[in-house]
C-alpha cells in the first residue's frame, strides 16, 4: 500500500492530468447546454492552473480545443481572443522593462536612491521598500526583487561586520589596560573556550531557544574558573550582535519582496493582473468609455500603493525592528559601521561609471512613454489623443503609445555614431548595435503571460456566448441584501487567500468574469469589486511559493516559513482594509462608484 501511494504521488500530474476531465464529464453530458459545457471548461482550467500538472500557458490554451469542439464559439473568433489591444499594452511595457534591465538604468536608479536615504536601519528599510515598489511600477516584480535583495544583504554584512571589528577593538583595548591580554589569548586556545563557542553557535542556530543567559554563565564558570566579566559580556555582545542582524536581514529580505508586490499595484503594466482586468472590462463592457486607462489606473491606485507601503513598513518595523524608533532612525548619529556600509553602497555606484549614451536614449524614451500614456486621456481635460486621432472613435489607445515607444528601442543606436570612427586595429569602425535585438527580447519576454492573458479573454468570451455569465448573474441576485462594502471586503478576503496557493494570474482570470456577472445582477458599479479583488490578486505575502518576489526573499534572508506567515497574514489584512478604504473614499469620487453605470446594462448578447 505504502508503494502504491509513493507511486501515485510521483505520477500525481498525470493522474490529474487524466483523471479530472473524467471525473467532470457528467457536467455535460447530463446538462448538455451551452452554460453547462462552458463550466465544463472552466473548472477544468481552475483545477489544471490549481495544480499545475501542466503549464499555466498550455492550460490556457485549452479553450482554443474545446470551445469549438463543444460548439460554444468558432475557432476563428476564440483565436482572436489571444492578441487584443491589452495584450499589445503589455508587450509593449515589457519591451520597456526588458531595455532599462539591459543597460542597468534600474540599478543606478536604485543605488543613488540608497545614497540619498542612508544605512540608518529604519532609513535603509524605508529606501529599500520605496526604491522596490518603484521599480516595480515598471520593470517585473521579480527583476527588481532579484536585484535589491542582494544590495541589502551586502550593506547588511558590511554594517554587521563592522560592528564586530569595532565590538574587537574595543575589547583588546580594555584587555591591554588591564594587563589580561595573555589570559584572553589562552583562554582562547583553550578545549573548555571552543565547546562554549560550538554551544553559542548552535545557539544561533535555533535563533536563541535552546540556550538562556544563565546556561553561557555557567558554561563560562565551569569552563575556566579565571574567565573574566569581560569576556562574559563580549560574548553577550556578539551574541546580541548577531541576532539583531540575522533579525535586521529578515526583515530587510521581506521588505523587498513585499514592496515588489505592492508596488506593482501602482501602474497598469506593473502586474499582469492588472492588464487583465483592463481587458476583462473592455471585453465585457465594450461601451465603457475607456474608463480605465494608464491615468486613471495610476490616480487611484498609486495613493493606494503608498498608503499601504507606509503601513507595510511600520510593521515590519515593529516586527524586526522594534519600537525603538529613536534607535533605528539614528538620531543624527553616523558611526564608523554606517560610513562603511555606506562606502559600499558608494563603490557598487562607482562600478556603474557615468551614464552612457544608451543609457540616457532609454531614460528618455521611458520618460517620454509615461508622459504621453499620462497625457492621452487625462479625464479632466482633452488629451492629445482625443484632440489628434480619437474625435469619432478610439483609434489610439495606451497600447498603441506602448508599441510606438518600444519600437524606438531597435531603430536608436545604442553608441553616439562618429563620423569616419576607426576600431583599434585601424580598419573602419563598424555600426553600433540598436539600444534592444531581437535575440534579448526573445531570451527575456515572458512569453507564457501572453497566452495567459489570451486564455483569460477567451474565457470571458466564452462565459458570454454561452449565456453562463448571466445565469451566473442570476444566481447571485440574493446577495443584494448584503452591503456592497462587506461583499467587497468579503470578496478581497477571498481572493487574497485563493491568490496564496495559486498564481495571480490564474486567480484574476478565474474571479473577474464572475464578478463582473455578480456586479450587473445586483445592480453595482462593476469596478466596485473587480478593482479591490484585482489588487488583492497581488497580495500574496504569507507563502514563500505564492509568488517569486517571495521564493527570492526566501532564499536569501535566513527565513522560516513562520517569519513569512507571521508577518504576510498581518500584511494581507492590511492590503485588504486599505484597498477597500481606497475604494469607498477618492474611488467613488473618480470612477462614480454610488451609481450603476448604463454601460453595465451593455454586455454582449450572447
Amino acid at each position: 500500500m505504502v508503494g502504491f501511494l509513493r507511486w501515485l504521488w510521483r505520477y500525481r500530474n498525470y493522474v490529474v492530468i487524466v483523471l479530472t476531465p473524467l471525473i467532470l464529464l457528467p457536467l455535460p453530458l447530463l446538462s448538455p447546454t451551452p452554460q453547462a459545457k462552458c463550466g465544463y471548461v472552466i473548472i477544468l482550467m481552475a483545477l489544471y492552473w490549481c495544480t499545475e500538472c501542466i503549464p499555466l500557458a498550455v492550460t490556457a490554451l485549452l479553450p482554443v480545443i474545446l470551445f469549438p469542439m463543444m460548439g460554444i464559439m468558432e475557432s476563428n473568433e476564440v483565436c482572436i481572443q489571444y492578441l487584443k489591444d491589452s495584450n499589445m499594452l503589455f508587450i509593449g511595457g515589457l519591451l520597456v522593462a526588458i531595455a532599462v534591465e539591459r543597460w542597468n538604468l534600474h540599478r543606478r536608479i536604485a543605488l543613488q536612491v540608497l545614497l540619498v536615504v542612508g544605512v540608518k536601519p529604519s532609513l535603509l528599510m524605508i529606501g529599500f521598500m520605496g526604491t522596490t515598489a518603484f521599480l516595480s511600477m515598471w520593470i517585473s516584480n521579480t527583476a527588481s526583487t532579484a536585484m535589491m535583495v542582494p544590495i541589502a544583504n551586502a550593506v547588511l554584512q558590511q554594517l554587521c561586520d563592522t560592528e564586530a571589528n569595532a565590538e574587537e577593538r574595543d575589547g583588546n583595548v580594555s584587555a591591554a589596560m588591564d594587563g589580561q591580554d595573555n589570559q584572553a589569548l589562552e583562554m582562547e586556545d583553550t578545549k573548555e573556550s571552543q565547546e562554549l563557542r560550538q554551544r553559542a553557535i548552535d545557539m544561533d542556530n535555533d535563533d536563541h531557544k535552546c540556550m538562556k543567559e544563565n546556561d553561557i554563565i555557567s558554561s563560562l564558570d565551569s569552563a575556566a574558573p579565571e574567565v573574566c566579566d569581560r569576556s562574559l559580556e563580549a560574548e553577550l555582545r556578539r551574541l546580541k550582535r548577531e541576532q539583531k542582524y540575522m533579525n535586521l536581514t529578515k526583515g530587510m529580505s521581506l521588505c523587498v519582496c513585499y514592496a515588489a508586490s505592492i508596488g506593482g499595484t501602482a501602474t497598469l503594466t506593473g502586474t499582469t493582473p492588472n492588464v487583465i482586468m483592463k481587458g476583462q472590462i473592455d471585453e465585457l463592457y465594450p461601451d465603457n468609455g475607456g474608463i480605465i486607462n494608464f491615468a486613471s489606473w495610476f490616480g487611484f491606485s498609486f495613493p493606494n500603493m503608498v498608503l499601504m507601503l507606509v503601513l507595510s513598513w511600520l510593521w515590519l518595523q515593529v516586527m524586526f525592528l522594534g519600537f525603538n524608533f529613536k534607535k533605528t532612525f539614528g538620531c543624527g548619529t553616523k558611526n564608523e559601521g554606517d560610513r562603511e556600509a555606506f562606502q559600499v553602497i558608494k563603490d557598487e555606484y562607482k562600478k556603474l561609471g557615468r551614464m552612457s549614451f544608451a543609457e540616457g536614449c532609454v531614460l528618455t524614451i521611458f520618460t517620454l512613454l509615461v508622459l504621453l500614456w499620462f497625457t492621452r486621456e487625462p479625464g479632466f481635460i482633452p488629451g492629445w489623443a482625443t484632440v489628434l486621432f480619437n474625435k469619432d472613435k478610439t483609434y489610439v489607445t495606451d497600447g498603441t503609445v506602448a508599441i510606438l515607444m518600444s519600437t524606438l528601442f531597435f531603430c536608436i543606436p545604442s553608441k553616439l555614431p562618429r563620423c569616419c570612427g576607426r576600431s583599434e586595429d585601424g580598419a573602419p569602425a563598424e555600426a553600433p548595435s540598436p539600444l534592444l535585438s531581437w535575440d534579448i527580447v526573445h531570451e527575456k519576454m515572458p512569453w507564457n503571460i501572453l497566452l495567459l492573458l489570451g486564455g483569460g479573454f477567451a474565457l470571458a468570451h466564452g462565459s458570454e456566448k454561452s449565456g453562463l455569465s448571466l445565469w451566473l448573474g442570476e444566481s447571485l441576485i440574493p446577495l443584494q441584501n448584503i452591503p456592497p462594502f462587506a461583499i467587497s471586503i468579503l470578496l478581497c478576503l477571498l481572493v487574497a487567500m485563493f491568490t496564496e496557493c495559486s498564481s495571480n494570474t490564474a486567480t484574476t482570470t478565474l474571479f473577474l468574469p464572475i464578478l463582473a456577472s455578480m456586479a450587473t445582477a445586483i445592480k453595482i458599479h462593476p469596478l466596485y469589486v473587480m478593482f479591490p479583488c484585482t489588487i488583492s490578486a497581488s497580495l500574496a505575502f504569507m507563502l514563500p511559493v505564492a509568488t517569486p518576489p517571495n521564493a527570492i526573499a526566501f532564499s536569501y534572508g535566513n527565513l522560516k516559513v513562520i517569519d513569512m506567515a507571521k508577518a504576510g497574514f498581518v500584511l494581507n489584512i492590511v492590503g485588504v482594509l486599505t484597498i477597500n478604504i481606497a475604494i469607498n473614499t477618492w474611488g467613488v469620487s473618480m470612477f462614480q462608484l454610488n451609481t450603476f453605470p448604463s454601460w453595465a446594462n451593455a454586455t454582449k448578447v450572447p
